[in-house]
This record gives structure tokens, C-alpha cells and sequence, in this order.
């Protein structure tokens, strides 16, 4: 036998926009989809929420399951008609079946449960099977979830540095900030690892906060140091714009550092625009008037309408590194470039090209009209002691010049 657990992928959306009786509604046309996809001796039961399970009973071998779930997956994608409204939604499914997987009932839930979780990261809208390794792999990450509790009163994260260099007077126009994290144990940990777990556990809103802070404390540590401090990009997650309260935490912080917005700019990912336009719009605006500078991030890999992107008080579009990395030898990111660049100047947006790394990339990116670059090329992300060189170096070209 073997037990499928189901979760439907972003109901909560559809709960939030729409209304929680519609939620209810379109709960009920899953339960039916998710029936007439099984035998008449397998059962069909929902513990709660947006959660569904599957028991289906005498299987020949495991593969049975896998077309089962298949067979759900397709049936889920039709859109729904309910009271006038087209609802999309899909599914994320994990399998565990007896008795290889679990020899009871709990063992059974808990490892279709672990299954349905790596079908979430795989993409979502996909199904995958329970093997032992996802429990060590699940393990680890329940520690490191732990350890990022304690990882702001230990003073376990760290900031780097990486400069926007601006050409041809190889002026360092700005710097990005990016979160660090030296795990006492396991040694310095990716971004890619630790960042996904504060966005699921919500702790992205505190290390946010004290990013900001730490930020403005630098800007006043440097200053006092007669370094000439150029404008500090910081990045924010979707979860930190979708505080209500983040406007009034910046401006809290920014009074009582004393650093004035114009020092400040924050950079958004594509994607965060799309969702609920109109209040984006309300959101930006109030930043942009605050004095902040407005960057959207890995800009060409989202799903944002052109049309809508005039009506954002967006000051720098940063070009994707996958598009810089193949621009020599692929004709289609060679356009994508240009075409953005072109966009951009006509919206009066200036714009940075991520991902630098060879001279090649970097003469064919000035050619396209690109003025400031970032990447390898010029400098890797640097903690604060060591971005001081820059300064020195900045200052030294400077009187160079001047003299």
C-alpha cells in the first residue's frame, strides 16, 4: 500500500485575495477532482488546512503510486469555476509505501510528509518519493534552523561588500550589501542556504532590521574615518516589503543613526512586483519620497509587465548575471541586454550589470552603452576591513587626477 500526502501549492494566496468562503468552496472541488482520480476501496481524507492524504490499498509495486499522483497532478491543473472566478492551482505530493517506508501508520504520515516537502523545493506541482536520505538531509536542516535563532544575539552574521564600479573613471559608485553568516561549527554558510529559512521561519524580518541598522552604523563608523562613502544597496525579500510596518522601521532607524535616506538604496527582485500592484506602487512611492533609491534586482528573469514598470519610482535596473555570463558567445542574451539598456534610458533608469568577470564581458557591456558594472572583475564581496582598501585606492585615482 502506500499513503500519498498532498498539499496544495500557494492556497494561502487564494485565501488572502479572494475571500476564506471561496477558499472553502474550491477545497471541496479539490476533494471531488482528488476522488474521481482513485479506486473505490482507496481513501481520500483531509487532516486540515489545505492538506490532503491518500491511501491507496493492494498496489502491485510502488510505481502504481507514482501514476496515481501523476494522474492528480494533471487533474488539479484545469482551472476551477467557482462563483465566476477562474481559479488555478496545483499540488505538491510525497509518497511513502509500506512496508518499505514505514511499518506504521505515523511512520508512514511523517515520511509522505518529508517526501511532499522535497516535492515543494523541487519546484512545486510535482510528486516525489520517500528515500532515508531525505530524513538526514531534513535533520540538518531542523539544526541549522535552530542555530539561525541564536545567530543575531551571537553575532554570527556578518556583512559584506561588494562595489558597483562605474566606467570608464573607474568611480565606485555604490556598494551592495550582502548577508554573511559564520556558523561556529559548520564554518561560513551560503546565503542560499540560511536566506530561504529566515523567509520560511519569518526571522528575515529581525536580521532585515539589523542589516539596516548595522549598514547605517558603518556609513557613520567610515565617515568619521574621512572615508568617502558611496551609496549602500541593500537587499529586501519579499516578506520584509510585505511588512506593514517597514516604512516606519526604516525611518526609525534612519533617525536615530542619523543617516540620511539619500545613503540608502534597497533592492527589490523582480517578482516582488507583481503581486498586488496598486499597493506596490502606494509602497515604492512612499520609500522613493522618503529619499531611498529603488533598485530591482536579477532584473529579465521575472514575470513583471513592461507596461507597469513606468508607473514604478525605480531609479537602476541590475542586469542578471545569466545573461552577462553568456554574452559573448549567445546571441539571444547579447539582445536581451541591449534591449534593457535601451528600455531603461528611455525611462530615464540607470543600469548594472551583474556577474563581471572577465574583460571580454566587460568591453562588449560598454559597447552595449553599460556603465556600472559588478562582479569578480573589479572586486569580490569584501568584509568592511577590507573594502577600506577600495576607498584608499578611490581617493589615490582621485588626487591622481586632479593633480
Amino acid at each position: 500500500m502506500a499513503i500519498l500526502f498532498i498539499d496544495l501549492d500557494h492556497f494561502k494566496i487564494i485565501n488572502d485575495s479572494l475571500n476564506y468562503a471561496l477558499g472553502d468552496l474550491l477545497l471541496k472541488e479539490v476533494a471531488k477532482r482528488l476522488i474521481s482520480c482513485v479506486r473505490a476501496e482507496d481513501t481520500v481524507a483531509r487532516p486540515g488546512g489545505d492538506e490532503f492524504t491518500v491511501v491507496l490499498r493492494s498496489i502491485v509495486q510502488e510505481a502504481d503510486a507514482s501514476i496515481v499522483a501523476q494522474k492528480i497532478l494533471d487533474a488539479l491543473k484545469e482551472p476551477f469555476q467557482i462563483n465566476r472566478n477562474n481559479i488555478h492551482i496545483g499540488c505538491s505530493i510525497g509518497i511513502a509505501s509500506y512496508p518499505f517506508d514505514g511499518k506504521d501508520a505515523e511512520t508512514l504520515l511523517k515520511n509522505s510528509d518529508i517526501a511532499m516537502y522535497y516535492a515543494k523545493e523541487a519546484g512545486r506541482n510535482t510528486f516525489k518519493l520517500f528515500n532515508p536520505f531525505m530524513n538526514q538531509i531534513i535533520e540538518e536542516r531542523h539544526n541549522l534552523n535552530t542555530d539561525l535563532y541564536y545567530a543575531l544575539e551571537r553575532n554570527e552574521l556578518v556583512l559584506f561588500y561588494q562595489p558597483v564600479i562605474n566606467m570608464p573613471c573607474y568611480e565606485m559608485k555604490s556598494m551592495e550589501v550582502l548577508l554573511r553568516w559564520n556558523h561556529p561549527k559548520e564554518g561560513w554558510i551560503s546565503p542560499l542556504k540560511f536566506i530561504p529559512l529566515a523567509e520560511e521561519n519569518g526571522l528575515i524580518i529581525p536580521i532585515g532590521e539589523w542589516v539596516l541598522k548595522t549598514v547605517c552604523e558603518q556609513i557613520k563608523v567610515w565617515r568619521s574615518q574621512g572615508y568617502e562613502v558611496p551609496r549602500l544597496a541593500i537587499n529586501l525579500s519579499a516578506k520584509q516589503f510585505q511588512d506593514n510596518n517597514l516604512i516606519e522601521k526604516i525611518q526609525t532607524t534612519l533617525d536615530i543613526t542619523g543617516i540620511v535616506p539619500d545613503c540608502i538604496s534597497l533592492e527589490l527582485t523582480e517578482s516582488i512586483l507583481v503581486d498586488n500592484i496598486e499597493a506596490v506602487i502606494v509602497k515604492l512611492n512612499c520609500l522613493s519620497q522618503m529619499g531611498l533609491h529603488i533598485l530591482i534586482d536579477d532584473f529579465g528573469t521575472g514575470y513583471s509587465s513592461l507596461s507597469y514598470l513606468k508607473h514604478f519610482p525605480i531609479n537602476i535596473l541590475k542586469i542578471d548575471r545569466a545573461f552577462v555570463q553568456h554574452i559573448a558567445t549567445n546571441k539571444n542574451d547579447s539582445a536581451i541586454i541591449m534591449a534593457i539598456i535601451a528600455m531603461a534610458d528611455s525611462l530615464g533608469m540607470d543600469v548594472i550589470a551583474e556577474g563581471v568577470e572577465t574583460k571580454e564581458q566587460l568591453d562588449l557591456l560598454i559597447k552595449y552603452s553599460c556603465k556600472r558594472f559588478q562582479g569578480y572583475y573589479f572586486s569580490r564581496p569584501l568584509p568592511a576591513s577590507e573594502i577600506e582598501n577600495n576607498f584608499k585606492a578611490q581617493q589615490n585615482y582621485i588626487n591622481q587626477n586632479a593633480a
